[in-house]
């Protein structure tokens, strides 16, 4: 997943791959403390994942960048 892919999802969609990640996450770390993890990249993907979309809110918040369906020439 990208920053352009997340730009495409409105806030409770983005809501929700927060919280899909985060429980991938959980998982994936709970693997790793038992042993059953094999691959540990995949916790290094997530976590990017999670700040992606932790960065994506905030630029929301700020301007930065604006959610699908908004006008941009109504701000200007």
């Amino acid at each position: 997943m990208n920053a352009h892919e997340l730009d495409e999802l409105d806030a409770t969609e983005l809501e929700a791959k927060l919280r899909e990640a985060k429980e991938e996450l959980f998982n994936l770390r709970f693997q790793a403390a038992t042993g059953q993890l094999e691959g540990h990249g995949r916790l290094r993907v997530v976590k990017k994942d999670i700040a992606r979309i932790y960065t994506v809110v905030r630029e929301r918040e700020l301007g930065i960048r604006t959610a699908p369906g908004t006008n941009e020439e109504a701000k200007a």
